[in-house]
């Protein structure tokens, strides 16, 4: 007589309950020979599920032995026994446990996708067992759509896709009604006549009588184990549509990895659908963690951009020197050391590419009707081009101007736009009053930023020499501008200036604001304040990655049931993790672009509002957000989806 297909010998199962344990199987001995339909009954309670769930590999005994074609199932890997099931074993359950987001087609697909058969091939195959069992039709109807006896067609169709040869059914009439219930019996008995191994689990005894042998179960001990006289059987049903050839499993595994991704991304996709509020509510943390890095980063570098056009505004690597030991110092409006032949000696340096004496009063401005409060700089020819002052209208005035303190004026444009007010009206050869004394303007430049006072403020520009001899009657200056020489550090011409009027003056009654510490120091403060609120952040955007973790363990918790049913029909560890890993990974770099995309959006309103700088967008830092999305996926998504990988695949079941 040929080896046993299955052997149990002494095989005992206990649980925990309370401080001891409950044993629900006690030294069972049973063996179970291929093509045998074999009916296990019981009352509930008695451990008949218990060893089914043992014999199809989805639990294992405590202790004792159980082989199958002669090999010990106690020293097989969890990716192993789930080779079996996907590949030896069928299921058929009471409560069908049909996926309900997949169609009739789509459940019966499911154990071949896992066995890494083609595309085209599972699909032929499902849509011909359904048909066998009449259910083309309703292949593409989801479980809820179907009646129960449907279900339990898709169900029983489901265990054939990969040519089980043992069928394990568990009370498979148990939620039908009496006509159904006939059609699942006479389907098993059909299948058993094409030669499968048939073991049902059930407490009706008129069920068990379909079957060839009977072996009653109590308590956990089995009490009889009878052969039932059964009528030979009749001519043989139609097979099924043929078994997948030997060689297609084997097929290349890069193929067969990326058929189960394929389905771990949909399976994604239709859970994201439909838990919409769920899967938004989620992606929120992400959204608003990658808009508020994305934005402040934006705003820090448009914001420092703009400090630096401003600085630029006051003079391109200047100095500029003024009486006294630092601003506020009360003796430095007394200090008269500071004068043209300053100006003249520094001019004279190679380290000086413009030196310009300046010196300033205010006044009133008039023409026509039109009066307004103006500062009058008294500045050299060379101003213009120490302070990078761009000419819009008319010419600037020259070294002979300066010598023969000329009347010549140039304005800036908000002088010109608040004195001649005439549409079209231009401001060059006008006379205009400063006080008492007329002056022509003879050019327009743009506004300057003054270094320390708006830019609102009307300026008026005069040779210095004009300026003191009109206006002030004195020969001391207010300051003077020196631009340094591009192949010279600001810092050393700054030394060089100090030790050179040191040396004239007798003693440093002079200090020296260097433009270019101003551009290092704002560049260096708006840096840092970036960096404190990206930080800020970043904690928004690690908070979001909580918040997907804990809404993913939700998740397992709530697909349990779906866990099993994978489980059940052959899916691996990897499987179940890959699966709940890409609907984390999925859920951020959604919510990344998302928030990318309000990012934008947020910049086009900044703009709209007319706040006189712009957002400006790093590639890198948007590549960074997007990465760090998929990163917080993996990350935090890591743990519930190993948490479901790990499930044991009875108790997944019991919660579906």
């Amino acid at each position: 007589m040929s080896e046993p297909l299955i052997v149990l010998e002494a095989l005992r199962r206990s649980f925990p309950a309370g401080e001891g344990t409950l044993t629900v199987l006690k030294d069972v001995d049973l063996e179970i020979r291929a093509g045998e339909m074999v009916a296990i009954v019981g009352a509930s309670g008695s451990g008949k599920s218990t060893l089914m769930n043992i014999l199809g590999c989805l639990d294992r005994p405590s202790s004792g032995s159980y082989r199958i074609s002669g090999q010990e199932m106690g020293t097989l890997e969890t990716d192993a026994l789930a080779a079996l099931r996907r590949e030896h074993f069928g299921f058929i359950f009471q409560r069908y446990h049909l996926l309900s987001e997949l169609t009739a087609q789509g459940n019966v697909e499911i154990p071949a996708i896992y066995a890494g058969r083609p595309a085209e091939e599972r699909e032929a195959r499902a849509a011909a067992l359904l048909a066998r069992l009449g259910m083309a039709d309703r292949a593409g109807h989801r479980p809820g759509q179907l009646s129960g006896g449907q279900q339990q067609r898709v169900s029983i169709a489901r265990a054939l896709m990969n040519d089980a040869k043992v069928i394990l059914a568990d009370e498979p009439t148990g939620a039908l009604d009496t006509q159904s219930g006939e059609e699942v019996l006479r389907i098993l008995e059909e299948l058993n006549r094409e030669g499968r191994t048939v073991i049902i689990v059930t407490h009706d005894m008129a069920v068990a009588n379909r079957a060839q042998r009977i072996i009653e179960i109590r308590d956990g001990e089995i009490l009889s184990d009878r052969q039932v006289e059964k009528p030979l059987p009749g001519a043989a049903a139609p097979g099924p549509a043929s078994a997948p050839p030997a060689g297609t499993a084997a097929r290349n595994r890069a193929a067969a990895a990326a058929d189960r991704f394929r389905e771990a991304f949909r399976m994604a996709l239709l859970a994201m659908q439909a838990h919409r509020l769920r899967t938004f509510l989620t992606m929120l943390g992400i959204i608003i963690g990658i808009a508020s890095v994305v934005c402040v980063v934006a705003l820090g570098e448009g914001s420092r951009q703009k400090v630096l056009a401003n600085i630029s505004s006051l003079g391109t690597n200047t100095l500029e020197i003024f009486p006294g030991k630092d601003f506020g110092d009360l003796r430095s409006g007394r200090i008269t050391t500071l004068v043209v032949g300053d100006a003249t000696a520094l001019a004279a340096q190679p380290y000086a590419a413009a030196v310009t004496p300046t010196v300033s009063t205010s006044s009133t401005a008039r023409y026509g009707a039109t009066e307004a409060s103006a500062l009058l700089n008294g500045v050299g020819a060379q101003y213009f081009e120490a302070k990078g002052l761009g000419l819009l209208e008319g010419r600037l005035f020259d070294t002979e101007s300066v010598t023969a303190r000329a009347q010549d004026a140039v304005i800036d444009t908000n002088t010109r736009d608040t004195l001649f007010t005439a549409p079209g009206e231009s401001a060059i050869g006008k006379v205009i009053l400063l006080g008492t004394a007329p002056v022509r303007v003879i050019g327009v430049v743009e506004a300057s930023q003054g270094g320390f006072g708006g830019s609102n403020n009307l300026a008026v520009y005069l040779p210095y020499t004009t300026v003191q001899a009109r206006f002030t009657g004195d020969s001391t200056l207010r300051s003077i501008t020196l631009r340094v020489a591009d192949d010279t550090a600001p810092d050393l011409a700054a030394q060089s200036v100090t030790r050179l009027l040191t040396q004239r003056h007798g003693t440093k009654d002079f200090f020296i604001l260097n433009t270019d510490d101003i551009r290092a120091t704002i560049t260096s403060t708006t840096e840092t304040l970036t960096l404190l609120i990206a930080a800020i952040a970043l904690i928004s955007l690690l908070v979001g990655g909580i918040g997907v973790m804990n809404i993913m363990l939700v998740s397992v918790s709530e697909r349990v049931g779906e866990i099993g049913v994978r489980m059940a029909v052959g899916a691996r560890q990897g499987d179940i993790l890959q699966q709940f890993l890409i609907e984390a990974v999925l859920v951020c770099l959604i919510g990344g672009g998302l928030g990318i995309g309000l990012a934008l959006g947020f910049g086009v309103l900044f703009d709209m509002a007319g706040t006189g700088f712009s957002l400006i967008y790093s590639g890198s830092t948007i590549a960074m957000a997007f990465l760090s999305s998929s990163l917080i996926g993996v990350a935090f998504g890591y743990l519930p989806a190993r948490n479901a990988s790990q499930l044991d695949p009875v108790a997944a079941l019991s919660r579906n």
